[in-house]
């Protein structure tokens, strides 16, 4: 376990050529997330992210604020992707380490967990992929999320769907993860308003990997277009296991994940064809120049290109330096409004879509567009943009607590 993570090499890594200044004060971040088991996929990826962002950061000067000049380390904990485990870690970074910022969160269950308590907690929580509407629904003025609710892209999916010319709709999804539910019911409901058939609607748990009986249940009902949701995991063993079956009407998701991690579990063939129906996370032709920047100081730094969901953690760390920036203070209540008031940073990958012209809406939360992707010959395509009514969606998000 890092505790803290500090590397001089970080000149070299940032984006823009730095030329580095002695800094006479250290700000330490805590990095909370799923480092081992099945979460990994989407928790160790956002640690390199942040770690990364820190090093560009630290590389060009740090942070300038007021007259102080801080550089960035972490305190790094794996919380497994598990509620308690993820709740204890909280309690470790705030009582016993004294951190004042977290970062990470990649999965909805264990940050939901966090979110819950940490209203009365004099930090600031940074959230990244974990999506369950929850975790800024309750409105708590210290958290603040880059990845948009599950549901904000399940309503823009559903008319998809229909668009692509499917009427009758077979549901295989998980069951017990609030992101996947929130997104599942927001397709479907839109789904049906277009005027589709949800023929029907098989779930799986958490722990399972072998979905054919579902798939075969819901083949017997003959649908002409399939929708498959879960963790990245999970997602590629359904696929693999439909191709197995023979299944070859459109298969369209909600997963995440790159191509590399789809193919760990299934093979090209029962990938080809197959859609993701998500926020338009990493992805470099589609995003532009920054992006493209990121993805090559990722690559270099890690050895890996960077996963979709990895650069939700990554803007973290410029959105903080932005706001502390802006704030001339590491004092909290001025840090929090500084983010409330937040116009956003240019160094960020994702295309951030402002709200009364902020990232963040009054509940702490950044919306980006959704997008159509499609695998083809071994990788995922970008194919269009999903309608996205950040403003719209966020005036109906002020109105609910869950």
């Amino acid at each position: 376990m890092n505790r803290f993570w500090k590397l001089a090499m970080a000149g070299a890594l940032a984006i823009t050529a730095p030329a580095a200044h002695a800094a006479d004060k250290v700000l330490t971040i805590g990095v909370s997330d799923a480092l081992s088991g099945g979460g990994a996929v989407y928790g160790e990826p956002q640690r390199r992210a942040i770690n990364l962002a820190i090093e560009q950061i630290n590389g060009n000067g740090g942070i300038a604020v007021g007259d102080d000049t801080y550089t960035l380390e972490t305190i790094e904990y794996d919380d497994k992707a598990d509620p308690t485990e993820a709740t204890n870690v909280a309690r470790k970074l705030i009582d016993r380490d004294g951190v004042k910022y977290l970062m990470g969160y990649c999965c909805s269950a264990s940050t939901g967990a966090v979110a819950s308590i940490i209203g009365r907690e004099d930090v600031i929580m940074l959230v990244g992929t974990a999506g369950a509407r929850a975790i800024t629904a309750a409105g708590n003025d210290n958290v603040f999320r880059t990845r948009p609710p599950g549901d904000y892209t399940g309503a823009a999916a559903g008319r998809f769907i229909y668009d692509q010319g499917v009427r009758r709709l077979g549901v295989v999804a998980t069951r017990d993860v609030a992101l996947f539910t929130q997104y599942r019911d927001a397709l479907v409901e839109a789904f049906k308003e277009a005027g589709g058939e949800v023929v029907a609607v098989e779930t799986f748990g958490g722990q399972d990997r072998d979905m054919t009986a579902q798939l075969t249940k819901v083949r017997g009902l003959d649908p002409d277009g399939y929708f498959i949701s879960g963790y990245v995991e999970q997602v590629a063993f359904a696929y693999r296991q439909a191709h197995e079956l023979g299944i070859t009407a459109p298969r369209f998701g909600f997963s995440g994940g790159s191509a590399e991690q789809f193919l760990a579990v299934a093979s090209k063939e029962a990938m080809e064809g197959v859609w993701d129906l998500i926020a338009i996370e990493f992805n470099a032709e589609a995003l532009g120049d920054n992006a493209k920047a990121y993805a090559k100081a990722y690559e270099e730094r890690w050895g890996d290109y960077p996963t979709p969901n990895s650069a939700f953690a990554h803007d973290q760390v410029w959105v903080l330096k932005h706001a502390l920036e802006n704030a001339g203070t590491t004092e909290l209540g001025a840090v929090k409004e500084a983010l409330r008031n937040l116009t956003v940073p240019s160094e960020v990958v994702l295309e951030y879509l402002p709200v009364d012209g902020q990232m963040f809406d009054p509940k702490g939360q950044a919306y980006i567009s959704n997008g159509a992707f499609q695998f083809h010959d071994g990788d995922w395509e970008f194919k269009t943009k999903l309608p996205s009514d950040a403003a719209g969606y966020s005036a109906y998000f002020q109105t609910i607590r869950k």
